[in-house]
């Protein structure tokens, strides 16, 4: 039979209350009888049941989501999947709740950051921007004992507790990677279109991509970055420009969201057809750019994955008990026309 506390009082010699005072980190006891009680923890293999503590202690877990709002398709479907997760997160203790700001507005972000009341909040999951308010907010949280981690975008590890996402520099390489097959050896410009440049996945996946054309085809030229603040509309008007300036554009990178802008413009003339397009995030505009031949490639994270990931790290957290680290990668995932789910 599994080892109980009344096993490890005995071992250790100690009464119950003192096995519950060190395994819930309280003062008062003595160093030589926490190491006591550690030893006899080692000893039995005794496992602490988080899920009876808790109920016991009625510990309830307020999870604070803080998510761009806006048109993004991909952000939109965060928000979904979060909506699903409060559907069965209450059987767990988990109280979830969802709070929007304005896209890559680090101001913004970090005022509903300094406006958490951390004895209300157990934990927060963030689309992070970069800026010293934000990180001076996520200094306080943290120095206050609240878990932090990062969605999709990330900051500084000295800022937060776990990062969920992909390796968006890894990403970047494979669009490189994929982009230099499908031009094929044409000679060209390659333009680059982000959300913007203040939000460390869209940087990355610049470097990454950048990385690989200049290693492996320096027949490839990229153009400076253009922003479209994810927003369709701004990356319409945004690309149209640079294609009408730009002659001798033989592929595209779109690093972000606005995929519905991109596919009006590349539909908009007829010789943009030979354009070669590697996007992210698979949604319904992307797939159809894939059935249509419009997209050559979608890189895409799996947002349910990553809400779920995201609530499971926060409460080992909290509870300081270990993680399944293999469980918790977010991978890259490759779509074309041919394996569309």
């Amino acid at each position: 039979m599994r080892p109980t506390v009344h096993d490890v009082a005995e071992e250790a010699g100690v009464s119950l209350a003192t096995v519950d005072r060190v395994l819930n980190r309280r003062p008062g006891v003595r160093a030589e009888t926490v190491a006591r009680v550690n030893e006899a923890i080692a000893k039995l293999g005794f496992v602490r049941d988080i899920s009876a503590a808790n109920l016991a202690k009625q510990r309830v877990y307020n999870l604070v989501f803080i998510i761009p709002e806006g048109p993004n398709s991909f952000m939109l479907g965060l928000e979904s999947e979060l909506r699903q997760a409060k559907l069965y997160s209450a059987l767990e203790r988990i109280n979830l709740d969802i709070l929007k700001v304005r896209a890559f507005d680090s101001e913004a972000l970090a005022d509903v950051l300094d406006g958490l009341d951390p004895t209300q909040v157990s934990g927060v999951a963030l689309v992070a921007t970069e800026s010293p308010r934000v990180f001076e907010a996520l200094a306080r949280l943290r120095q206050a004992n609240i878990p932090v981690v990062t969605l999709v975008s990330d900051v500084s590890a000295a800022h937060r507790d776990h990062y969920v996402g992909i390796d968006n520099v890894a990403a970047g390489r494979t669009a490189a990677s994929l982009m230099g097959r499908f031009v094929g050896r044409r000679p060209g410009k390659i333009a680059l279109l982000a959300g913007s440049m203040l939000v460390r996945d869209h940087v990355e996946r610049r470097i990454g991509f950048e990385q690989v054309i200049s290693a492996e085809f320096p027949e490839l030229d990229c153009l400076t970055v253009q922003e479209g603040r994810d927003d369709a509309v701004v990356t319409r008007a945004v690309l149209a420009d640079f294609l009408e300036r730009e002659p001798d554009i033989v592929g595209l990178y779109s690093i972000g969201a606005g995929n519905r802008g991109v596919i009006d413009v590349l539909t908009s003339r007829s010789e943009y057809g030979s354009i070669a397009v590697v996007a992210h995030e698979l949604t319904e505009h992307s797939k159809r750019a894939l059935r249509e031949g419009i997209f050559d490639a979608v890189i895409n994270q799996d947002a349910g994955h990553e809400v779920r990931s995201a609530i499971r790290l926060l409460k080992a957290s909290i509870d300081e008990t270990q993680v399944i680290a293999k469980q918790e990668i977010i991978r890259i995932e490759i779509y074309i026309r041919d394996n569309l789910p």
